[in-house]
């Protein structure tokens, strides 16, 4: 699944463009190396995501292509 699908039916991204124009600007980071919003997300990933000041780092548990919204928070788990 692509990293800005992902990242929205994940719910840590709003909307899939925000995820997009995010990962083209290239504050998203996957395994320690920025990508673009059409890379191919694995099981196990590390994602981080840079919001202003703060990183958030998420490991990738599960993919599906649409969660609903009480269980997106089963797709990841964050890390430190």
């Amino acid at each position: 699944m692509r990293l800005d699908k992902y990242l929205k039916v994940s719910r840590l991204v709003k909307r899939r463009t925000v995820a997009k124009e995010m990962a083209d600007q290239g504050r998203i980071e996957v395994n320690g190396r920025v990508v673009k919003s059409s890379y191919d997300v694995k099981l196990d990933d590390i994602i981080s995501i840079g919001y202003g000041s703060r990183t958030v780092k998420a490991r990738v548990l599960n993919i599906r292509e649409t969660t609903k919204k009480d269980e997106a928070s089963e797709l990841y788990e964050l890390v430190d």
